[in-house]
Formats: structure tokens, sequence, C-alpha cells
């Protein structure tokens, strides 16, 4: 099994250019089932959760094009209308194709996803979504039966913001009978994406990017050629790289507007980020302040970032209230740090983190995606060497990480493992 051998200490310089984002892409290529003909999207990015949704769209028929940053996908003559369970539990995010699948065919068969390693992400919002759309869902041997010969406007009030459940919900009205009212919808960037693509496909989509979304369903749609957004958490955490070895880097083709509650904070530990032509520079500028905490939904801080300004903040000077509020058991990257010399004490749903002057390099493992990335940022901040092991997790959301930091001046390296 691969492994990551970072040595630390080396203040980054440089330019960094982001890649399309994982969390927009993965919707956007699940809703090329909503139409007949090619649709072209851009600006995808070569990751393992990219993988896994080209197979699962290829197990249902789909064809698909294109191997680099653009791809072609023609969802014309869908062969299948079941996500079998060998590929949904190696991604979560394969739920996506419920929504497409029931409002393009009347019928789909999607494996529940399983368990999550930072909480539970129930899809019953999904679901209870999708019955008051008129489907008739049942949960049989672990999956999810939906039918409906056409579903239809209602208005639906989720809980809980949930991005998944409005993305699958906003696909599904897009071709249903009537109007439908997404309440209590998240507000993410991804979210605005898939709603500008949907549109460009002649769905009538208005209100992504608020709490209530408006969905005016149509009869068909049509191909579209698309763009993925920028990663904000691939750009996030770069800026956050520059500051924790205090360095100075330029975050380029990142959209600086999806990263102001991360910015502000930054601020606050007294980095310099400037707004520059097609990014952001960011610099660290002494040793960093300590700052407060709190994960929300968008456009609050992101809970996906809250890793990684953990390991900021256990070298920063003072004490740090860490509170994630979005997901439970997000804190598995704390017994790692600590291996480090970290000095982080966990209360509830908050961390209390008083900043080191150092941390030390030691063997480390990542438990998943941004925990990965936590780890490698304090290998970056450590002195001595850090070896992270299994990450295969990284692979999932970011693209040639470790070339990346080379090229910034990092002593980093991938060892291939038996």
């Amino acid at each position: 099994m691969d492994k990551i051998v970072i040595e630390g200490g080396k203040p980054l310089s440089g330019e960094v250019r982001i890649s399309g984002a994982k969390n927009a892409a993965l919707p956007i290529m699940a809703s090329a089932l909503l139409t007949d003909g090619w649709n072209t999207f851009h600006n995808i990015p070569d990751l393992m959760d990219i993988r896994t949704a080209k197979k699962l769209l290829k197990s249902l028929g789909v064809i698909i094009e294109g191997t680099s940053e653009t791809i072609r996908l023609n969802a014309g003559a869908i062969s299948n209308f079941e996500a079998s369970y060998e590929l949904v539990k190696t991604m979560r995010a394969s739920i996506l194709v419920l929504g497409p699948l029931v409002a393009r065919l009347g019928i789909a068969r999607v494996s529940l996803p399983g368990g999550c390693a930072i909480g539970a992400r129930p899809v019953n919002l999904h679901i209870k979504a999708l019955q008051d759309m008129g489907a008739e869902v049942v949960l049989k041997d672990g999956y999810v039966e939906a039918r409906a010969k056409r579903l239809k406007g209602a208005t639906i009030y989720f809980d809980i913001p949930t991005v998944t459940g409005t993305e699958n919900i906003m696909m599904a009205a897009v071709l249903a009978d009537g109007v439908t009212l997404l309440k209590n919808a998240a507000k993410e960037p991804e979210i605005v994406n898939l709603a500008q693509v949907l549109n460009g496909m002649g769905a009538k989509v208005t209100g992504a990017g608020t709490d209530v979304i408006c969905v005016e369903g149509v009869e068909r749609l049509h191909p579209v050629e698309a763009e993925v957004i920028p990663d904000r958490i691939e750009a996030g955490t770069y800026l956050i790289a520059a500051g924790i070895t205090g360095g100075e880097i330029r975050v380029m083709g990142c959209c600086p507007s999806h990263l102001d509650a991360l910015v502000e904070k930054l601020r606050d530990t007294g980095m310099v980020i400037e707004p520059i032509e097609g990014g952001l520079k960011a610099a660290g500028n002494g040793r960093i302040r300590s700052v407060d905490v709190k994960t929300m939904p968008h456009p609050g801080f992101p809970t996906d970032l809250q890793a990684q300004m953990m390991s900021m903040m256990a070298v920063a000077e003072g004490l740090s209230v860490i509170t994630e509020t979005v997901f439970e058991n997000r804190f598995m990257h704390v017994g790692e740090l600590m291996r480090m010399g970290a000095d982080v004490q966990i209360q509830g749903s908050s961390a209390i983190v008083k900043g080191v002057g150092a941390l030390k390099g030691a063997p480390v493992m990542a438990t998943d995606l941004r925990a990965s990335a936590s780890l490698i940022l304090a290998g970056l901040a450590a002195k001595g060497t850090t070896e992270l092991s299994r990450v295969y997790h990284l692979d999932r959301g970011y693209q040639d990480i470790e070339k990346k930091f080379s090229a910034l001046g990092a002593a980093i390296r991938r060892v291939s493992g038996s």
C-alpha cells in the first residue's frame, strides 16, 4: 500500500493551479442521465471517485469518451436502472443517480450507501422527497427501489440542509409534472453549478444558492456543454498550507467568492491573503494566531476544511476551540495529530487546541479524505519525517497532491508499497 513521506519544515513558495471540484463534477456527471445525446463536461478532475462514477454510469448503459479534463457522456440508450452495491459501497455520492433515473425511466434500484467514517449521512431525506413527488419507494434487500410513471411537482421541506439531497431532488424535479419547491435547500456553490448545467439543458431552475429553489418541470431536456467549477476545498487546503509553513504561494484558478468564510478566518490568524488576477495570493506572517472555528452549512465555515484548520491551530499561538456541527465523528484525525505532538482535547462536539511550538514528524494513518489532507499539512510544518499511510483516501479528492506540493518546494514523495 502506498505511503507519502514528508520532510517537514520547508516554507512553501510558488504557484499551484486548482483542479475541478469533485463535489460538483459528480452530480453534473449524473445529470447526463436526464438527456439523450452527447453532453460535454470540462474541468473534470482525475480522481478515484470520478473513476468510480464513470464505472457506475457505464454500468447503467452510458457511453463515456475522454479520459482527461474533458469528457463526453451519452445516455441515449440506458440499458439498466440498477446501481449495484459493489459500486455504491465505494462512493456514497453514487446515490445521485437515484433522482435522474426515476425522472427519466420511471424506475430506479440503487443500493443503500452503507456506513461512513465521518458519521451518518442518511438518505431518508431523498426518499421522503421522492415519495412527496408521487414515487412509490420501498427498501428491499439493501436497495432503494423507486417507481413513478411521472413524478409530480411538490413542496419539499428538508429537515436539515442536505447537499446530495438537494442535488438529487433538483435533478428529479426538472422532468416532473408541475412546479417543485425545495425549502431549506443547501446553498453550496456546487449546487449552483449543477443548476447552471440543468438550465443549459433546458430546465427551469431558479433560486439555486438560496434556501428556496424553484423547479418548473419540462417535457424533455437536451445535451449541454458545461464547465465544472474549481474545487474550493482543494484551494482552501493550499491557502492553509501557506500559513502553516510560513510560506507564500499563489493559488490560481480558484473562485475567491467561494472561500469567504475561510479567508476571513485566515486573515484573523495574521495571514496576508490578497486577490490577484486569476486567484489568490496567501502568505504566512510570523507565528500564526489562534482563532475559534465553528463549521456550518454554506456560506459558513466548511466542514471539509475543519481538519486542515486544526492542523494549523496545532502550531498557532494561543488556545482555539474548533466546533463541528455538520458531521459527528469528524475528529478522527485528532489522535494522529497528537502522535505528532499536538495538544488537543475533545469535549463533545468541540476540540480544544492549545498551540505548541512545533510538531514532530511521526508515522501516521489517514482515516478519511480530509483527515488525510490535515496530516499532510501537519507533516509539512513538522520537524523531521512524517510517513502517512492509507493514502488511498487522498486519491479520492486531491489530484496529484504530492506533485503539486513538490512544485511548491515541499520535500514530499509517494512511496509505492507491495
